[in-house]
Formats: C-alpha cells, sequence, structure tokens
C-alpha cells in the first residue's frame, strides 16, 4: 500500500466529518440539528468529545437520573441546556430533533422505541437489545415510524476496517471456516468498597425501569454492566463490537448454537456476570464457527479479531489490519495498514481512528439526508446483540443454548 493512501486513510477521519453535510438534503447543512442526550454517565461524556468537531449541531437537552451526571453534561455541552430525570420531559420538547442514547443496556430498547414514536431521530449505544425478546419491537419503532437509528459499534466506520472489509469481500483470504476474537483486560473493577454516593441524588426508581425492585446499591449503580438486570457481562459490552463485524463481514445473522464457558474468578462474590468466559458460535449453514475469548485478569492478545481464511488470515484490531499468507507466501502477498502512532496491538482505544467521531458524523449525514443509510441500523444492532445474548443463555444454563425463532 503506498505511502500516500496510508496517508489519505490516517488522516480520513477528521476530514470526513468536516465534508459530511455538505450537498446533504433533509436538515440543511447549515441548518442547527439539536440533540438531546439521555445517560449522560462515562460513555456519554467521552462521545461528548467528538460534538465540537460536528459542523451545526447544538446539544440543547440532558436527561440522567443522577444528579451529579446531569450537572456534568451541562458543563461540558451547554450550561443552558435543558436538564431533567424524566426521557419523557425530553422527548416532548420540539427544540429536540435526534436523541443520543447511551444508558444502561435494560433502558436502550424502551428508549429508542419511545423516542422513534416521538419523531426523533436517534444514536443508541450497543447492545442495542437487553433480550432477545425486544428485537422485533425496536427494528418496527425504526422502520415504522421512519427514523434514521444507528447503534454504536463505531468500528462500522473505521477506515481501515472498511479497508479490511474490502480485502475479505475480495477473496483475498480465500475462503473463511473460522473466526477468532478476544477482548481481554487486566482491569480491577471488583473493589466494592464505601461509596460516598449520595443516594438522595439518584432517582432509582426510574434506574431500575422494568427490573424488578430491589433496593439502592451504589456499586450496582455504577457498575452495572456486571448485573444481568442491567447488563449482560462481557459477551454483552465488549464481545458484541466484534460479533458485529463478523456479521458484517461474512454476511450472517444470528447463529445457530452457542456453547459457552464462564467462570467468577477475581470477581468472585461481586459480580453476577463471569469475568472470564469463552464461547463457540456456529453458523452451519454458512460454513463458520466463530470463537470468543475473554477475562479481566490478563491483557494477553488485548481486542482483537482474526479471519482465518483458506489462503491467509485477516487480522483487525482498532488501530490495524494485517493480511498474513498461509499456504503460499506470495498468495495473497503481505500487507498492513497501520493508523496512527501507537505500535502496540490490541488496544481499547487508539490516536486515530476516531471511530465515535466517524461513526457519530455518518449518524448526522444521514440524519441530514434520508437517502443515505447508516452504518448500523437496528437491524444489524439486534443481529448482533442476539449472539451475545444466546452466549449468555449457555453461561446461564450450563449447556449449549441453540436458536429459537
Amino acid at each position: 500500500m503506498s505511502s500516500d493512501r496510508r496517508t489519505f486513510l490516517a488522516s480520513s477521519a477528521l476530514a470526513t466529518a468536516g465534508l459530511l453535510v455538505e450537498g446533504s438534503r433533509g436538515f440543511a447543512a447549515n441548518d442547527t440539528l439539536q440533540v438531546g442526550l439521555i445517560g449522560v454517565g462515562g460513555r456519554c461524556k467521552h462521545l461528548l468529545k467528538s460534538f465540537p468537531a460536528l459542523p451545526n449541531v447544538k446539544i440543547t437537552a440532558v436527561c440522567d437520573v443522577f444528579d451529579d451526571n446531569l450537572d456534568a453534561a451541562r458543563k461540558l455541552a451547554d450550561p443552558k441546556a435543558f436538564a431533567t430525570k424524566k426521557h419523557e420531559e425530553l422527548l416532548a420538547r420540539k427544540d429536540v430533533d435526534a436523541v443520543l442514547i447511551a444508558s444502561p443496556d435494560h433502558w436502550h430498547v424502551p428508549l429508542t422505541v419511545d423516542a422513534c414514536k416521538a419523531g426523533k431521530d436517534v444514536y443508541v449505544e450497543k447492545p442495542l437489545t437487553h433480550d432477545v425478546s425486544e428485537g422485533k419491537a425496536v427494528i418496527a419503532a425504526q422502520n415504522d415510524n421512519k427514523r434514521v437509528v444507528q447503534v454504536g459499534t463505531q468500528q462500522r466506520n473505521m477506515t481501515h476496517i472498511l479497508e479490511a472489509y474490502k480485502l475479505l469481500k475480495a477473496g483475498t483470504i480465500g475462503k473463511v471456516h473460522k473466526v477468532h476474537c478476544t477482548w481481554n483486560r487486566n482491569a480491577n473493577r471488583f473493589q466494592r468498597g464505601k461509596d460516598p454516593l449520595d443516594a438522595g441524588k439518584v432517582d432509582w426508581k426510574r434506574f431500575l425501569g422494568a427490573a424488578k425492585a430491589q433496593d439502592f446499591d451504589a456499586y450496582k449503580f455504577r457498575q452495572w454492566r456486571w448485573f444481568w438486570d442491567f447488563g449482560g457481562g462481557i459477551f454483552t459490552d465488549l464481545m458484541v463490537h466484534w460479533i458485529d463485524v463478523v456479521h458484517w463481514f461474512l454476511d450472517l445473522d444470528h447463529p445457530a448454537s452457542a456453547a459457552s464457558v464462564g467462570d467468577w474468578f477475581a470477581a468472585k462474590d461481586v459480580w453476577e456476570t463471569p469475568d472470564t468466559v469463552q464461547t463457540l458460535l456456529r453458523y452451519p449453514k454458512q460454513e463458520v464457527q466463530v470463537y470468543f475469548e475473554g477475562t479481566f485478569s490478563n491483557n494477553r492478545n488485548g481486542s482483537m479479531c482474526e479471519f482465518m481464511g483458506t489462503e491467509g488470515t485477516l487480522y483487525i484490531d482498532r488501530g490495524r489490519y494485517e493480511v498474513i499468507p498461509d499456504r503460499d507466501k506470495k498468495k495473497p502477498e503481505p500487507s498492513a495498514l497501520v493508523l496512527g502512532t501507537d505500535p502496540r496491538k490490541g488496544l481499547d482505544f487508539y490516536d486515530k481512528p476516531d471511530g465515535e467521531l466517524l461513526h457519530l458524523a455518518n449518524w448526522i449525514e444521514c440524519v441530514r439526508d434520508r437517502s443515505k443509510k447508516v452504518a448500523c441500523p437496528a437491524e444489524a444492532g439486534v443481529s448482533a446483540a442476539s449472539a451475545a445474548h444466546l452466549a449468555n443463555q449457555s453461561v446461564r444454563s450450563g449447556q449449549i443454548a441453540v436458536w429459537k425463532a
């Protein structure tokens, strides 16, 4: 690959964001798109860093069940923004054209459905669903209300992953029968300790939503991803990113079965979801197996995905791709594209590409021009989440989980 091509790809994130609004229809390019934020905790604050690079986008309202999050979001976004703990109040506002949803998982579908019915376009964090049964309702809400829904699996808009997609589709590595994915971290999130969080600042009942009634728990409130009522652990929080890429690259939907193993080592007696997992997902009609492993006690390999083809292997992480020949060193030709300045493999985040910015920009572009399609609509989000849910079903039952239509 030429150095000019590498330079173009490496610098395309900001360039793309700056050009997206030109020539758009729907909302005119110079019209201000007014966005409301629902769920303004850590993930939303991270996404907020991308908003200054999005032309003619203004945050007009914020919603969260926690006072401190509301205050912090207004400081980051706009001190004059409307603030509420009730998402219904935000969705009723005429100065909100679209919403970004970064709530706990169990609220993703209810909030997305309500937003679509209120005539708002939606960017919603992954996993789209908290249960397999929610899929049809959220797809119907998107389609029946003619809304633009983007699910936050930002790897679909990373420039090097788009290049890797083209290589795979061109047959560069031959027929793919096996995919290996990892998301390994060495992070201590297991200490409960005493939390100074003031329960009076939290609307706990609203946080619970449809979850079973239970007493306020500061640790669960902050670490909800690892409790079944609110999240789905490693499979729904991390694996879902790579499974979305696998489904996209190989034109897959839900797996036929999942055989999973999950254990509680570092998080024993603290998390409900396991801290060390493996799953084998089978797609027999497409003759594909997908193997995923994840842990929170070692970061070997970090976050990566390997497509293992009959002619070679395509390695992807969030900062690079590599093509590794298999049978004949001349076919395929070894190649690599590394974006940014960090040479390490498998990191959660790199300085380039700015995946969040690209993914948000794609959503904004499609909101402005309804003839264009988002990279990850509700259908794709439901598909990726279904694999994670099936993997969790296998962990919780101790048996192979089989897809039921």
